[in-house]
């Protein structure tokens, strides 16, 4: 039996001709990820291993992205432990107010991450840079602080379900759409520890914007990792945005998978996904009328600057309903400038929202937009669990741009 993407990605880096599902294996790392919430739980547990520096001074990127600028003083004492640790250990990969970005599209966009890699990050969304044909998945701050400083981890090898990508889509629906219909779809432990592999011809068809807010999303399906194959469009974006080297790993045609789905783009409308779980999917043309107190349009998820296009094209020439609270959050500080040169940032403001510098800070409840109890919030972050964006009785729906700005307008969730 042939091997998945996923699984020759694993067996190259763990120097074996084959693995096989469920076989576990030690693996070299092309690089290590933390941010200011998981990076100083590592750096303490580096500090217990008594190493003598990192691995490899360019394998390792920090990014202080969640409450940045600082929010507070606990906030402040992270990001300075961060900050030393990358200045003793000469760290290349460090990101902070003036470079900052949300990390999973930042790392992309610095060329840092490229097809064939694996990578491994103190942060669940860490699968993103499946989109670039690499093994990429979320591990605990211990796990991080072993692969800093050993440059290698342990993976059990997954097996994978394969998702069969056709036809092409509307003009509303975007990768928002297509993930949260396969989570809706499959629920929330559907790929538990599995790898999401997308394939088909309808990939030429996603951008890859969209193809890393899919990949993004995999853990939301309980996903070891999602990946897409390399094709012209991930080919043209790794010469743009890296000098790294790539390699391109295909399936097998005999791989095996635990299960195949077809998803058919031209029939996918513009979905949310009521509180409080990302499985809880509904098309937003039959979201009945839900009144709303705020709208969020940014993260990791859906910061990319097609995302704020699709916003800007909204909200051209209109206003957010009066009441409502309309947060704009750019991805990173590129994405910000081309935003601002684009007169993207004009339209946000003359339609009466808010523009913020480049951070997670509302998508984990941690400031920038945290709701009270009783508030509803349409936000194009990845999860609404209870409390999620702040008091436990708030409520989160998620959507693409293009719901959450039409509803912003609307006041109430509704189709673009």
């Amino acid at each position: 039996m042939g091997m998945t993407m996923t699984q020759k990605i694993l067996a190259a880096h763990a120097g074996l001709e084959k693995v096989s599902a469920g076989q576990l294996i030690e693996a070299d790392l092309d690089l290590v990820l933390g941010n200011d919430i998981t990076s100083p739980v590592a750096i303490k547990e580096m500090d217990k291993m008594k190493v003598d520096g990192v691995f490899h001074k360019d394998k390792i990127a920090l990014v202080m992205d969640h409450f940045i600028p600082n929010k507070d003083i606990k906030s402040a004492e992270h990001c300075k432990c961060v900050r030393e640790f990358a200045a003793k250990h000469e760290v290349s990969n460090y990101f902070d107010v003036g470079q900052m970005g949300i990390e999973h599209a930042l790392l992309p966009e610095q060329g840092l991450t490229v097809a064939g890699d694996v990578v491994i990050g103190a942060d669940s969304h860490t699968c993103t840079y499946g989109a670039l044909g690499a093994f990429s998945t979320g591990v605990g701050s211990t796990d991080m602080a072993a692969g800093m400083a050993t440059g290698k981890a342990w993976f059990k090898v997954p097996s994978a379900i394969k998702f069969n990508i056709v036809g092409k889509p509307s003009k509303w629906v975007s990768g928002k759409d297509v993930i949260l219909h396969i989570i809706g779809m499959i629920g929330v432990d559907g790929a538990l520890y599995r790898s999401m592999e997308f394939m088909g011809e309808g990939i030429k068809n996603l951008s890859m914007d969209d193809r890393f807010t899919i990949a993004n999303m995999a853990i939301e399906a309980g996903g070891k990792n999602g990946i897409f194959p390399v094709d012209d469009i991930t080919v043209e974006y790794l010469k743009t945005h890296s000098k790294r080297p790539y390699q391109v790993f295909e399936a097998d045609e005999d791989a095996e998978y635990d299960e195949e789905y077809t998803i058919d783009l031209s029939t996918l409308k513009p979905t949310v996904a009521f509180p409080h779980l990302p499985e809880n999917t509904h098309t937003a043309d039959e979201a009945g009328d839900i009144a709303i107190d705020q709208v969020v349009i940014g993260s990791c998820t859906n910061g990319h600057i097609s995302d704020l296009r699709t916003a800007a094209e909204i909200l051209k020439g209109k206003k957010v309903k009066k009441g409502i609270r309309c947060i704009i959050i750019p991805a990173t500080q590129q994405i910000y400038l081309e935003a601002m040169e684009a007169g993207y940032l004009k339209t946000f403001i003359e339609a009466g929202a808010v523009v913020s510098t480049p951070t997670c800070g509302p998508c984990l409840g941690g400031y920038m937009g945290v709701l009270a109890a009783g508030e509803r919030c349409v936000s194009t972050t990845n999860r609404n669990f209870v409390g999620r964006m702040g008091h436990v009785d708030s409520e989160v729906y998620l959507a693409s741009p293009a719901v959450a700005a039409a509803s912003a307008v609307a006041g109430k969730i509704c189709a673009p």
